[in-house]
């Protein structure tokens, strides 16, 4: 008999689309998740095109897609997503949730615990996001 995977704390991290800053509306379009004891940092992504659209008819929705996107290729690291993929899991997180006056913006951060932090993405993604 296999021990169950050990519990690690994790925190977790909306990000939200604000097409128009000056209305404050948002959506929901993605989740990043960091486990320092599992070393993981990941981002799960999903844009609701016609809710975004209700919110704003103009909205630059290859744009948004393309800093969503790029957003996933920090968490995954690797020299074609810039500098800050190429620190630690942690660091990576901590740069992705600083606020920022963009159109896909860091929500606050929430903790939990979680023995697989990816399936933990995905239930948060399917949960806040979908």
């Amino acid at each position: 008999m296999t021990a169950p995977a050990p519990l690690h704390v994790f925190e977790y991290a909306l990000l939200r689309v604000v097409p128009r800053i000056e209305r404050g509306e948002q959506i929901n379009a993605g989740v990043l998740v960091y486990c320092r004891g599992a070393s993981f940092v990941g981002a799960r992504t999903h844009l609701d095109a016609d809710r975004l659209r209700a919110l704003d008819p103009e909205a630059d929705v290859p744009g948004i897609r393309a800093a969503l996107h790029a957003v996933e290729g920090v968490c995954r690291g690797g020299d074609e997503a810039g500098q800050a993929a190429r620190d630690e899991a942690g660091r990576r997180f901590r740069w992705l949730v600083a606020p920022r006056s963009t159109v896909v913006q860091p929500g606050p951060v929430h903790t939990g615990l979680t023995r697989d932090p990816a399936a933990e993405a995905d239930r948060l993604l399917a949960l806040l996001v979908r």
